[in-house]
């Protein structure tokens, strides 16, 4: 089966679609010989090289795609580039020989906990896929005055940006002095959600730690600032995934 080079390159891993244009129009990509052009068909036998370097096919990476969480600590960023040279998450992440991580969606800089990173497309769309709705669980140490009908908003919905934002489940955690602990509850990741709605009703996030995505739980004993590999056939959101899905770069 061949598919656009764009999708076949960005289900390896090697970039998203729109570096791999770029790349294409630069002429740092060649197929069988000949410099590519924008919208080519390639397969698994096509031979592609880029900036010089041979890349293997999806048939050679299907035995081997990864999945890995990382516990992230507070004050790193989620993208690889920053013009400020902060710490990035994706210093601390094991080398690939091919290809590179994917980010399974993102925690902002002050936000510490899961995230995880797979080096197929097919996966990292599958775990992101809002037809799934996975839920997200986080604890929230809250600072202000929560009452009963402050929760209530939370539950049913107050709006940002045009969008309901409403917590799926909370639950409060024993916790002395003014700052609150809560876990919450939420199947989407739009951009600073959660101390959002807090501050909707007057409170303040002043640490959150994402615990769990999905059925990936982040465990006690994954030291801040590392990485493990988990077991892809394990996971259940990715059972529906076969190696057909896999060879097509599909999503389902």
């Amino acid at each position: 089966m061949t598919e656009r080079i764009q999708k076949y390159l960005a289900h390896l891993g090697l970039g998203s679609r729109r570096e791999i244009e770029n790349w294409i129009k630069d002429g740092r990509i060649f197929v069988d010989g000949s410099v590519a052009s924008p919208g080519i068909k390639v397969n698994s036998k096509s031979s592609i090289l880029f900036d010089g370097r041979y890349i293997p096919s999806v048939d050679s990476q299907l035995s081997s795609p990864r999945l890995i969480m990382y516990h992230k600590r507070v004050r790193e960023i989620c993208s690889r580039k920053d013009p400020k040279n902060r710490n990035s998450v994706f210093d601390h992440l094991p080398k690939l020989d091919i290809g590179r991580w994917i980010s399974v969606g993102r925690l902002d800089f002050n936000t510490t906990g899961l995230l995880l990173f797979t080096n197929d497309g097919v996966i990292a769309n599958s775990l992101m896929h809002p037809r799934f709705g996975l839920e997200r669980e986080y604890l929230c140490r809250v600072h202000g005055s929560v009452s009963t009908n402050k929760l209530n908003q939370l539950r049913s919905g107050v709006l940002l940006d045009g969008h309901l934002c409403r917590f799926k489940r909370f639950y409060e955690r024993p916790s002395p002095g003014v700052n609150y602990w809560y876990g919450v509850v939420v199947e989407e990741g739009r951009y600073r959600e959660i101390r959002r709605m807090w501050s909707s009703i007057g409170c303040t996030v002043n640490r959150l730690i994402r615990i769990r995505y999905g059925s990936i739980v982040l465990p006690v004993d994954l030291k801040s600032g590392s990485s493990r590999d988990l077991d892809i056939s394990s996971i259940p959101e990715l059972a529906l995934l076969n190696e057909e899905d896999l060879r097509k770069g599909e999503s389902i």
